[in-house]
């Protein structure tokens, strides 16, 4: 007896369950860890050391490690320190990138195309060939171990161009018939920029912010050359101590679970604007 052959709706459904399946075992391979790492952080040490790698459940949760962990180091300044540096440094950086994003788009001036090509060209510069003359000229102004370098390394230098050249490419796309309307009326350059561009821009700054964010919170080999004084330390250098001060490894896994919640925060109060690629406000009243 012949068997007939499979549909086309039906290999299509029989490749779906098998697309999704593979997915779904890729991204709990992927995330696997990062639970394991959280859940393993509420765990004794001997439960750490003893149990199996598959057994994620702490039996029975504690909070010790989170104690042991604001007891070894000043851990709650490292994070106050991490936070005022993650938050005002994208801020600026924003501030800067939008502005020059916009006099490179907008603005008629002799060298407009050249001086973005420099601007992309310090983006092929890997950051550790900066490294030293960027900590010499630290030192000689004076600025070590100041937050101050933090700002100007992260505000003035390469890592700000990407944010430049991103913001450039979404003006790109903003109608200019929207700037001129708003001329007519008598707004001034500054008043279109805040009030046409910036507005029409929610997924570029949303974007901008996260991955600014993202870069200034895990920041690690700068704050460690610059920064020497532990009340001005930040969170990923403590980390660093604190694998030096305390060989437990659930510790430690407390410390890095602790850091990754800051990224997971600021990554859900931007998400509707960073899903949302599409240039909208202003035309479907959002």
């Amino acid at each position: 007896m012949k068997t007939r052959p499979m549909g086309m709706q039906a290999r299509r459904r029989t490749g779906n369950i098998a697309y999704h399946l593979f997915m779904a075992v890729l991204c709990l391979t992927m995330i696997y860890p990062f639970v394991w790492s959280l859940f393993s952080s509420f765990k004794g040490r001997e439960q750490l050391y003893t149990d199996s790698p598959l057994n994620i459940l702490p039996e029975p949760p504690t909070l010790e490690n989170y104690d042991r962990l604001f007891e070894v180091l000043p851990f709650e300044r490292f994070v106050i320190n991490s936070v005022i540096l993650s938050v005002a440094i994208p801020l600026c950086m924003i501030a800067v990138a939008s502005f020059t994003a916009y006099a490179l788009t907008r603005l008629q001036f002799k060298g407009r195309n050249l001086l973005f090509l420099a601007f992309v060209a310090t983006m092929m510069i890997p950051s550790h060939v900066t490294l030293i003359p960027n900590y010499k000229t630290i030192v000689d102004l004076n600025l070590y171990n100041t937050y101050t370098a933090l700002f100007l390394t992260n505000v003035f230098t390469a890592s700000n161009a990407f944010n430049i050249f991103f913001f450039r490419q979404f003006f790109l796309s903003i109608p200019k018939d929207l700037e001129s309307a708003a001329i007519i009326d008598g707004c001034s350059r500054l008043g279109v920029f805040l009030r046409i561009i910036l507005p029409n821009s929610k997924p570029a700054i949303a974007t901008t912010a996260i991955l600014s964010f993202r870069s200034v919170w895990n920041a690690f080999l700068m704050p460690m050359l610059i920064i020497n004084d532990y009340d001005k330390l930040t969170l990923t250098v403590g980390l660093k101590y604190l694998k030096e001060w305390e060989p437990n490894w659930a510790v430690l896994l407390a410390g890095a679970s602790l850091s990754i919640v800051p990224i997971v925060i600021v990554f859900l109060a931007f998400q509707k604007y960073f899903m949302n690629s599409n240039m909208n406000a202003g035309f479907g009243g959002t």
